[in-house]
């Protein structure tokens, strides 16, 4: 029974791998608890150290549900074996996210050794309980390779302070550096699309889901801020706001690329390598998001008064055009090209920075709404005249 149940994992095929399991659905409900973490890290700490810091956690996390959604592909989601460890590794990812506050501080410890847990854990176990060569061979890389970024984790959890950023940074580099080459391993060699097998359909939803997660911290971030504090004009103007800011993130998104990517991937004749750079895309385009939920922290706590600070307005604007240079790679990946409005919308970003320093948040961020609804009205023109199917780079 036990090779039986290896041997659908190792043809995708023989199952269904179209949608995801409701198991990783569950998964995900972590992750809503994590970037809202980051968000209120980032709200409290909006300095260029702080940036950087929730930048580094937001790279770990993201890089746990990566490797967690590309694995889902060649395991049986079905086996109780592989349930053990996707609900092992939602438990430590929850442990995880409780510790983000203080990771700089006191519980670095924690956070890193509970980081490396997941990694190391997740891998030795695969190698237990696989029995496809290619799947163990896969587990082994990067079991490796996190380890070897674990001298960096646990090096600047015992040092502090900003040793610990960058020495944590250097390790989460380590960590991307090594899945964009394949975990290279003398002996083992590199991971290939094979080993991966990524499914279209069901990466894309995936990708989907977590920009969901996303949107959703940040009607959950501002809707927050504003029931704990007090119900003016002003305030109720600010949540509006902010809310169709994220609408607009929505609607662009999914509004046409978000919606071929499946077609993309099927098309590619590289779909392993096109999937990852869509996880990249959808990385960037998260922060930006994340951009939001923090923004209507601050917006919603001050929405009128004084002049918006410098980091309030990188934040107010910086989320957008982060979410549009993301959006306009994935243009690229999904269409071969990118899209004028994504740039227009960069350009015009660009051109109210200047400005903010005299207008309130609350006018910063209503500037960021209308730049978004101009990018969302010509993405929709655009389509309607220029009808367009999945044409990634990778097929020219």
């Amino acid at each position: 029974m036990a090779a039986e149940s290896d041997a659908r994992s190792a043809d995708p095929g023989r199952r269904n791998p179209a949608h995801p399991a409701f198991l990783e659905l569950f998964f995900d409900l972590v992750y809503v608890f994590a970037l809202i973490s980051l968000a209120e890290k980032l709200a409290h700490e909006l300095t260029w150290t702080g940036t950087a810091q929730t930048l580094v956690l937001l790279l770990a996390f993201t890089f746990i549900w990566a490797l967690t959604a590309w694995a889902g592909d060649t395991l049986d989601r079905a086996r109780s074996v592989i349930q053990v460890q996707f609900i092992g590794t939602t438990a430590a990812s929850l442990l995880l996210a409780a510790t983000v506050p203080d990771a700089y501080g006191s519980r670095g410890m924690l956070f890193a050794s509970t980081y490396l847990a997941i990694h190391l854990g997740s891998s030795l176990y695969l190698v237990m309980v696989v029995r496809e060569p290619f799947l163990r061979g896969r587990s082994s890389r990067v079991l490796l390779w996190e380890a070897i970024a674990g001298i960096g984790w646990i090096g600047g959890a015992l040092l502090g302070d900003t040793a610990r950023l960058v020495l944590w940074a250097v390790a989460i580099g380590i960590e991307y550096a090594a899945a964009a080459l394949g975990w290279p391993v003398p002996g083992l060699g590199r991971s290939h699309s094979e080993e991966w097998r990524l499914a279209g359909e069901r990466l894309s939803e995936r990708y989907r889901q977590f920009v969901i997660v996303a949107l959703g911290v940040s009607i959950f971030a501002v809707a927050e801020a504003f029931s704990e504090s007090d119900y003016t004009a002003p305030r109720v103007w600010a949540l509006v706001v902010v809310f169709l800011i994220v609408v607009l993130m929505w609607r662009i998104y999914i509004y046409r690329a978000g919606e071929l990517l499946t077609d993309a991937i099927t098309k590619s004749t590289r779909p392993s390598l096109l999937g990852q750079s869509a996880a990249v895309t959808h990385l960037i385009m998260v922060a930006g998001i994340g951009g939001a939920a923090v923004t209507g922290k601050l917006v919603v706590d001050r929405p009128f008064g004084e002049t918006t600070p410098p980091s309030w307005a990188a934040v107010i604007l910086g989320g957008p055009a982060l979410f549009l240079f993301g959006r306009g790679v994935l243009d690229y990946t999904v269409f071969g090209r990118v899209s004028r409005s994504r740039l227009a919308g960069l350009v015009l970003l660009g051109v109210v920075a200047p400005a903010t320093y005299l207008l309130p948040p609350l006018v910063v961020a209503l500037l960021a709404m209308i730049v978004l609804a101009l990018v969302a009205v010509a993405n929709l023109l655009s389509t309607r005249l220029h009808p367009r199917t999945a044409a990634p780079p990778a097929l020219r």
